[in-house]
Protein backbone atom coordinates (compact mmCIF):
# COMPACT_ATOMS: atom_id res chain seq x y z
CA UNK A 1 0.00 0.00 0.00
CA UNK A 2 1.41 3.42 -0.96
CA UNK A 3 2.46 5.69 1.90
CA UNK A 4 0.84 9.15 2.02
CA UNK A 5 3.06 11.91 0.77
CA UNK A 6 4.62 14.42 3.17
CA UNK A 7 2.53 17.14 1.57
CA UNK A 8 -0.65 15.32 2.54
CA UNK A 9 0.44 15.20 6.18
CA UNK A 10 1.27 18.90 6.08
CA UNK A 11 -2.16 19.72 4.66
CA UNK A 12 -3.82 17.59 7.32
CA UNK A 13 -1.91 19.29 10.13
CA UNK A 14 -2.79 22.70 8.71
CA UNK A 15 -6.49 21.80 8.47
CA UNK A 16 -6.54 20.45 12.04
CA UNK A 17 -4.78 23.56 13.32
CA UNK A 18 -7.22 25.79 11.45
CA UNK A 19 -10.15 23.83 12.87
CA UNK A 20 -8.74 24.06 16.40
CA UNK A 21 -8.26 27.81 16.11
CA UNK A 22 -11.77 28.26 14.74
CA UNK A 23 -13.44 26.22 17.50
CA UNK A 24 -11.01 26.59 20.46
CA UNK A 25 -12.58 23.49 22.10
CA UNK A 26 -10.59 23.55 25.35
CA UNK A 27 -10.69 27.34 25.83
CA UNK A 28 -6.97 27.56 26.49
CA UNK A 29 -6.31 30.57 24.28
CA UNK A 30 -5.64 34.13 25.44
CA UNK A 31 -8.95 35.29 23.95
CA UNK A 32 -11.20 32.34 24.86
CA UNK A 33 -13.27 34.49 27.24
CA UNK A 34 -13.80 37.17 24.58
CA UNK A 35 -16.13 35.73 21.92
CA UNK A 36 -16.43 39.09 20.16
CA UNK A 37 -12.66 39.64 20.03
CA UNK A 38 -11.40 41.35 16.91
CA UNK A 39 -7.85 42.19 15.95
CA UNK A 40 -7.25 45.53 14.25
CA UNK A 41 -4.55 46.80 11.95
CA UNK A 42 -2.18 49.29 13.56
CA UNK A 43 -1.07 52.13 11.31
CA UNK A 44 2.56 51.61 12.19
CA UNK A 45 5.25 54.11 11.23
CA UNK A 46 7.90 52.67 8.91
CA UNK A 47 10.39 50.47 10.74
CA UNK A 48 13.12 52.89 9.65
CA UNK A 49 11.53 55.62 11.79
CA UNK A 50 11.73 53.62 15.03
CA UNK A 51 14.61 55.27 16.96
CA UNK A 52 17.77 53.14 16.85
CA UNK A 53 19.40 54.77 19.91
CA UNK A 54 20.22 52.43 22.78
CA UNK A 55 21.61 52.73 26.28
CA UNK A 56 24.51 50.33 25.83
CA UNK A 57 25.47 50.78 29.49
CA UNK A 58 22.03 49.75 30.79
CA UNK A 59 22.14 52.67 33.20
CA UNK A 60 18.74 51.94 34.73
CA UNK A 61 20.41 48.97 36.41
CA UNK A 62 22.04 51.56 38.68
CA UNK A 63 18.61 52.49 40.07
CA UNK A 64 17.86 52.13 43.76
CA UNK A 65 14.89 49.90 44.51
CA UNK A 66 12.82 51.56 47.22
CA UNK A 67 9.80 50.35 49.21
CA UNK A 68 10.13 46.76 47.97
CA UNK A 69 6.85 44.90 48.62
CA UNK A 70 5.48 47.94 50.46
CA UNK A 71 3.60 49.27 47.43
CA UNK A 72 1.95 47.04 44.83
CA UNK A 73 1.81 48.44 41.30
CA UNK A 74 2.64 52.13 41.93
CA UNK A 75 1.52 53.48 38.53
CA UNK A 76 1.90 57.23 39.07
CA UNK A 77 4.25 59.26 41.29
CA UNK A 78 3.27 62.70 42.60
CA UNK A 79 4.48 65.25 45.16
CA UNK A 80 2.14 67.83 46.72
CA UNK A 81 2.57 71.61 46.59
CA UNK A 82 4.59 71.54 49.82
CA UNK A 83 7.02 69.02 48.31
CA UNK A 84 5.82 66.11 50.42
CA UNK A 85 5.61 62.60 49.08
CA UNK A 86 5.72 60.62 47.02
CA UNK A 87 2.03 59.86 46.68
CA UNK A 88 1.06 56.91 44.52
CA UNK A 89 -1.97 54.83 43.59
CA UNK A 90 -1.65 51.13 44.32
CA UNK A 91 -3.31 47.93 43.15
CA UNK A 92 -5.75 47.58 46.05
CA UNK A 93 -7.46 50.86 45.14
CA UNK A 94 -5.85 53.24 47.62
CA UNK A 95 -3.74 56.34 47.11
CA UNK A 96 -0.94 56.21 49.67
CA UNK A 97 1.52 58.82 50.95
CA UNK A 98 5.11 58.45 52.15
CA UNK A 99 5.46 60.55 55.32
CA UNK A 100 9.21 60.15 55.50
CA UNK A 101 9.11 57.05 57.67
CA UNK A 102 6.19 54.92 56.49
CA UNK A 103 3.31 54.74 54.03
CA UNK A 104 -0.02 56.23 55.13
CA UNK A 105 -3.43 55.86 53.52
CA UNK A 106 -4.36 59.15 51.86
CA UNK A 107 -7.36 58.59 49.60
CA UNK A 108 -9.48 55.97 47.90
CA UNK A 109 -11.83 56.01 44.92
CA UNK A 110 -14.39 53.28 45.59
CA UNK A 111 -17.22 53.84 48.09
CA UNK A 112 -17.71 50.06 48.31
CA UNK A 113 -14.34 48.80 49.53
CA UNK A 114 -14.46 45.47 51.36
CA UNK A 115 -12.26 42.56 52.43
CA UNK A 116 -11.93 41.73 48.74
CA UNK A 117 -9.41 44.58 48.62
CA UNK A 118 -7.14 43.18 51.34
CA UNK A 119 -3.43 42.57 50.82
CA UNK A 120 -2.48 40.14 48.07
CA UNK A 121 0.93 38.85 46.93
CA UNK A 122 1.37 40.76 43.66
CA UNK A 123 -0.08 43.64 41.62
CA UNK A 124 -1.79 41.29 39.16
CA UNK A 125 -3.49 39.47 42.05
CA UNK A 126 -5.93 42.38 42.33
CA UNK A 127 -7.17 42.31 38.73
CA UNK A 128 -10.24 40.21 39.49
CA UNK A 129 -11.66 42.73 41.97
CA UNK A 130 -10.35 46.01 40.56
CA UNK A 131 -13.82 47.09 39.44
CA UNK A 132 -14.93 46.87 43.09
CA UNK A 133 -11.85 48.26 44.84
CA UNK A 134 -10.95 50.88 42.22
CA UNK A 135 -7.60 51.32 40.49
CA UNK A 136 -6.05 54.81 40.76
CA UNK A 137 -3.75 55.37 37.79
CA UNK A 138 -2.71 58.92 36.84
CA UNK A 139 -2.29 61.41 39.72
CA UNK A 140 -1.83 65.19 39.57
CA UNK A 141 -1.91 67.86 42.25
CA UNK A 142 -3.46 71.24 41.57
CA UNK A 143 -0.63 73.43 42.82
CA UNK A 144 -3.04 76.30 43.57
CA UNK A 145 -5.64 74.46 45.65
CA UNK A 146 -3.71 71.42 46.87
CA UNK A 147 -6.45 69.15 45.52
CA UNK A 148 -5.38 65.80 44.12
CA UNK A 149 -6.93 64.76 40.81
CA UNK A 150 -7.16 61.04 40.15
CA UNK A 151 -7.77 59.06 36.98
CA UNK A 152 -9.29 55.83 38.21
CA UNK A 153 -9.56 53.08 35.63
CA UNK A 154 -13.11 52.19 36.77
CA UNK A 155 -14.52 55.24 38.52
CA UNK A 156 -13.49 57.90 36.02
CA UNK A 157 -12.08 61.31 36.86
CA UNK A 158 -12.13 62.21 40.58
CA UNK A 159 -10.82 64.82 42.99
CA UNK A 160 -9.92 64.75 46.67
CA UNK A 161 -8.96 67.65 48.94
CA UNK A 162 -5.56 68.18 50.64
CA UNK A 163 -6.73 66.16 53.64
CA UNK A 164 -7.55 63.08 51.54
CA UNK A 165 -10.40 60.64 52.12
CA UNK A 166 -13.03 59.39 49.68
CA UNK A 167 -12.53 61.09 46.34
CA UNK A 168 -15.42 62.97 44.69
CA UNK A 169 -16.48 61.98 41.18
CA UNK A 170 -16.14 64.71 38.55
CA UNK A 171 -17.14 62.84 35.41
CA UNK A 172 -17.85 59.27 34.34
CA UNK A 173 -18.91 59.76 30.70
CA UNK A 174 -18.51 61.87 27.58
CA UNK A 175 -21.06 62.28 24.78
CA UNK A 176 -23.20 59.67 26.52
CA UNK A 177 -20.44 57.05 26.32
CA UNK A 178 -19.18 55.86 29.74
CA UNK A 179 -15.52 56.12 30.66
CA UNK A 180 -14.39 52.52 30.71
CA UNK A 181 -10.61 52.76 31.16
CA UNK A 182 -9.68 56.20 32.53
CA UNK A 183 -5.91 56.33 32.51
CA UNK A 184 -3.97 59.58 32.93
CA UNK A 185 -4.48 63.33 33.28
CA UNK A 186 -2.98 66.78 33.53
CA UNK A 187 -4.36 70.15 34.69
CA UNK A 188 -3.84 73.60 33.15
CA UNK A 189 -3.66 76.93 35.00
CA UNK A 190 -7.39 77.50 34.55
CA UNK A 191 -8.23 74.16 36.17
CA UNK A 192 -9.19 72.37 32.96
CA UNK A 193 -8.36 68.68 33.12
CA UNK A 194 -7.08 66.83 30.06
CA UNK A 195 -7.32 63.07 30.38
CA UNK A 196 -7.39 59.79 28.49
CA UNK A 197 -9.92 56.98 28.25
CA UNK A 198 -7.89 54.09 26.84
CA UNK A 199 -10.86 52.07 25.59
CA UNK A 200 -14.65 52.12 25.63
CA UNK A 201 -14.69 48.33 25.12
CA UNK A 202 -12.05 46.85 27.44
CA UNK A 203 -11.56 47.58 31.13
CA UNK A 204 -8.13 47.71 32.70
CA UNK A 205 -8.45 44.20 34.10
CA UNK A 206 -8.45 43.08 30.45
CA UNK A 207 -5.56 45.32 29.41
CA UNK A 208 -3.68 42.44 27.80
CA UNK A 209 -6.62 41.73 25.49
CA UNK A 210 -6.72 45.43 24.64
CA UNK A 211 -3.04 45.24 23.70
CA UNK A 212 -3.70 42.12 21.61
CA UNK A 213 -6.73 43.70 19.89
CA UNK A 214 -5.43 47.23 19.23
CA UNK A 215 -9.05 48.37 18.86
CA UNK A 216 -9.50 52.09 18.30
CA UNK A 217 -12.19 53.36 20.68
CA UNK A 218 -9.73 55.31 22.85
CA UNK A 219 -10.22 59.03 23.47
CA UNK A 220 -8.51 62.15 24.78
CA UNK A 221 -10.94 64.35 26.72
CA UNK A 222 -11.27 67.67 28.50
CA UNK A 223 -13.16 68.36 31.72
CA UNK A 224 -14.18 71.99 32.27
CA UNK A 225 -14.54 72.70 36.03
CA UNK A 226 -16.72 75.76 35.38
CA UNK A 227 -19.34 74.17 33.14
CA UNK A 228 -18.81 70.63 34.52
CA UNK A 229 -18.83 69.47 30.90
CA UNK A 230 -16.65 66.74 29.42
CA UNK A 231 -15.78 67.00 25.74
CA UNK A 232 -13.87 64.70 23.39
CA UNK A 233 -10.80 66.32 21.86
CA UNK A 234 -9.37 63.34 19.97
CA UNK A 235 -11.13 60.07 19.18
CA UNK A 236 -10.52 56.73 17.42
CA UNK A 237 -7.21 56.13 19.19
CA UNK A 238 -5.52 52.78 19.83
CA UNK A 239 -4.74 52.65 23.55
CA UNK A 240 -4.12 56.33 24.40
CA UNK A 241 -2.32 56.57 27.70
CA UNK A 242 -0.15 59.28 29.31
CA UNK A 243 -0.84 63.01 28.85
CA UNK A 244 1.25 66.02 29.88
CA UNK A 245 1.06 69.76 29.23
CA UNK A 246 3.99 71.69 27.80
CA UNK A 247 5.75 74.09 30.16
CA UNK A 248 4.18 77.13 28.47
CA UNK A 249 0.73 75.54 28.27
CA UNK A 250 0.45 75.99 24.49
CA UNK A 251 -0.01 72.27 23.86
CA UNK A 252 -0.04 68.90 25.51
CA UNK A 253 1.41 65.60 24.37
CA UNK A 254 -0.25 62.23 24.74
CA UNK A 255 0.98 58.67 24.27
CA UNK A 256 -0.52 56.36 21.67
CA UNK A 257 0.25 52.91 23.01
CA UNK A 258 -0.45 50.57 20.12
CA UNK A 259 1.19 52.83 17.54
CA UNK A 260 4.12 53.64 19.82
CA UNK A 261 4.33 57.38 19.45
CA UNK A 262 3.79 60.75 21.10
CA UNK A 263 1.23 63.10 19.58
CA UNK A 264 0.87 66.82 20.17
CA UNK A 265 -2.48 68.57 20.67
CA UNK A 266 -2.38 72.35 20.24
CA UNK A 267 -4.28 74.46 22.78
CA UNK A 268 -3.13 77.91 21.61
CA UNK A 269 -2.09 79.60 18.39
CA UNK A 270 -3.10 79.09 14.76
CA UNK A 271 -3.14 75.29 15.17
CA UNK A 272 -5.35 75.27 18.29
CA UNK A 273 -7.70 72.29 18.30
CA UNK A 274 -5.55 70.18 15.97
CA UNK A 275 -3.14 67.33 16.64
CA UNK A 276 0.01 66.06 14.97
CA UNK A 277 2.73 63.48 15.46
CA UNK A 278 5.32 64.66 17.98
CA UNK A 279 7.74 61.70 18.05
CA UNK A 280 7.94 58.04 17.09
CA UNK A 281 9.00 56.02 20.15
CA UNK A 282 11.15 52.94 20.72
CA UNK A 283 8.23 50.85 21.88
CA UNK A 284 5.00 50.72 23.89
CA UNK A 285 4.62 53.91 26.01
CA UNK A 286 2.74 54.45 29.25
CA UNK A 287 2.81 57.84 31.00
CA UNK A 288 4.63 61.03 30.03
CA UNK A 289 5.69 63.80 32.43
CA UNK A 290 7.11 67.30 31.89
CA UNK A 291 10.19 68.32 33.89
CA UNK A 292 11.17 71.76 35.15
CA UNK A 293 13.05 72.53 31.92
CA UNK A 294 10.03 71.71 29.79
CA UNK A 295 11.35 68.40 28.48
CA UNK A 296 9.18 65.28 28.40
CA UNK A 297 10.06 62.02 30.13
CA UNK A 298 8.29 59.01 28.64
CA UNK A 299 8.07 55.62 30.35
CA UNK A 300 8.26 52.75 27.85
CA UNK A 301 7.26 49.25 28.90
CA UNK A 302 9.42 47.54 26.29
CA UNK A 303 11.14 47.99 22.95
CA UNK A 304 9.14 47.19 19.85
CA UNK A 305 10.13 43.77 18.55
CA UNK A 306 9.94 42.70 14.91
CA UNK A 307 7.25 40.18 15.94
CA UNK A 308 5.08 42.94 17.42
CA UNK A 309 5.67 45.16 14.41
CA UNK A 310 4.62 42.53 11.89
CA UNK A 311 1.67 41.25 13.94
CA UNK A 312 0.41 44.84 14.17
CA UNK A 313 0.32 45.04 10.38
CA UNK A 314 -1.36 41.66 9.89
CA UNK A 315 -4.25 41.38 12.40
CA UNK A 316 -5.73 38.17 11.03
CA UNK A 317 -2.46 36.33 11.54
CA UNK A 318 -2.27 37.85 15.03
CA UNK A 319 -5.76 36.56 15.80
CA UNK A 320 -4.86 33.04 14.64
CA UNK A 321 -1.80 33.02 16.91
CA UNK A 322 -3.92 34.29 19.80
CA UNK A 323 -6.34 31.39 19.30
CA UNK A 324 -3.60 28.82 19.81
CA UNK A 325 -3.52 27.03 23.20
CA UNK A 326 -0.89 29.44 24.49
CA UNK A 327 -1.49 31.10 27.91
CA UNK A 328 -2.07 34.84 28.04
CA UNK A 329 1.20 35.40 29.90
CA UNK A 330 3.20 33.68 27.15
CA UNK A 331 1.40 35.66 24.46
CA UNK A 332 2.22 38.82 26.39
CA UNK A 333 5.89 37.84 26.59
CA UNK A 334 5.91 37.32 22.83
CA UNK A 335 4.63 40.88 22.41
CA UNK A 336 7.30 42.38 24.65
CA UNK A 337 10.21 40.51 23.13
CA UNK A 338 10.45 37.56 25.52
CA UNK A 339 11.16 39.28 28.84
CA UNK A 340 10.25 42.46 30.75
CA UNK A 341 12.75 45.25 30.12
CA UNK A 342 12.10 48.86 31.00
CA UNK A 343 13.15 52.01 29.19
CA UNK A 344 12.71 55.74 29.81
CA UNK A 345 13.39 58.42 27.22
CA UNK A 346 13.53 62.21 27.27
CA UNK A 347 12.35 64.52 24.49
CA UNK A 348 12.74 68.26 24.02
CA UNK A 349 9.67 70.52 23.57
CA UNK A 350 10.45 70.36 19.83
CA UNK A 351 10.34 66.56 19.74
CA UNK A 352 14.08 65.90 19.69
CA UNK A 353 15.30 62.75 21.47
CA UNK A 354 17.65 63.87 24.26
CA UNK A 355 18.33 60.82 26.43
CA UNK A 356 17.75 57.07 26.55
CA UNK A 357 17.98 55.04 29.77
CA UNK A 358 17.16 51.35 29.89
CA UNK A 359 17.56 48.02 31.55
CA UNK A 360 17.50 45.83 28.45
CA UNK A 361 18.03 42.69 30.53
CA UNK A 362 15.32 43.48 33.07
CA UNK A 363 17.70 42.84 35.95
CA UNK A 364 16.62 45.76 38.15
CA UNK A 365 13.85 47.78 36.49
CA UNK A 366 11.65 45.28 34.67
CA UNK A 367 8.84 47.69 33.83
CA UNK A 368 8.19 51.43 33.89
CA UNK A 369 4.82 53.19 33.91
CA UNK A 370 5.88 56.73 34.79
CA UNK A 371 8.96 58.88 35.30
CA UNK A 372 8.82 61.89 37.61
CA UNK A 373 11.97 64.04 37.71
CA UNK A 374 12.64 65.75 41.03
CA UNK A 375 15.82 67.22 42.55
CA UNK A 376 18.18 65.44 40.17
CA UNK A 377 16.47 62.06 40.50
CA UNK A 378 14.01 60.07 38.45
CA UNK A 379 11.21 58.43 40.42
CA UNK A 380 10.04 55.49 38.34
CA UNK A 381 6.71 53.84 39.06
CA UNK A 382 5.35 50.65 37.52
CA UNK A 383 1.84 49.27 37.42
CA UNK A 384 3.36 45.76 37.29
CA UNK A 385 6.06 45.96 39.96
CA UNK A 386 6.00 45.95 43.82
CA UNK A 387 8.41 48.87 44.27
CA UNK A 388 9.51 52.34 43.16
CA UNK A 389 12.86 52.68 41.41
CA UNK A 390 14.92 55.84 41.89
CA UNK A 391 17.64 56.75 39.38
CA UNK A 392 20.15 59.54 40.09
CA UNK A 393 20.83 61.82 37.13
CA UNK A 394 24.00 63.23 38.70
Amino acid sequence: MAMPRAGTFAQLIFLLLALYCAVDPFRHSAISDFPDFEAFTVNMPPWSEVPPQRDTQNLLQNSEIKFLNQVQGPESIAFDRLGRGPYTGVADGRVVFWNGQSWEDFAYTSPDRSELCNTKPSPLSYLKNEHICGRPLGLRFDKKTGDLYIADAYFGLLKVGPEGGLATSLTTEAEGVPLRFTNDLDIDDAGNVYFTDSSTKYQRRNFMQLVFSAEDSGRVLKYDPTTKETTVLVRNLQFPNGVSLSKDGSFFVFCEGSVGRLSKYWLKGDKAGTSEVFAVLHGFPDNVRTNAEGNFWVAIHCRRSLYTYLSSLYPQIRKIILKLPIPTKIQFLLHIGGMPHAMVVKYSPEGKLLQVLEDSQGKVVKAASEVEERDGKLWIGSVLMPFVAVYSLT
